[in-house]
């Protein structure tokens, strides 16, 4: 049986403009995860990028958001000159 890892990483940029397009504000998103409206402002602005995975979940289902919306993009590979 797979674990589901201790903690996610979230985008702040992304989880932004999806909590903006449901047309909540941080109080308001806050609210229905269950989390402090700093803790959310702390995710959105990058001071804080890991969230366990309850508060994870909370705050994903507050904000009918998939995990590839809030998640980091994926790394685009550089080429090493």
């Amino acid at each position: 049986m797979e674990r589901p890892p201790a903690t996610f990483q979230v985008h702040g940029p992304s989880l932004r403009k999806h909590r903006m397009s449901q047309g909540l504000t941080v109080q308001e998103a806050a609210d229905k995860a269950g989390i402090s409206r700093s803790y959310l402002q702390r995710l959105e602005t990058g001071i804080r990028e890991r969230m366990g995975p309850k508060r994870y979940t909370r705050l994903r289902t507050a904000l009918q958001a998939t995990d590839d919306q809030i998640s980091p993009p994926p790394e685009i590979p550089t080429e090493e000159r």
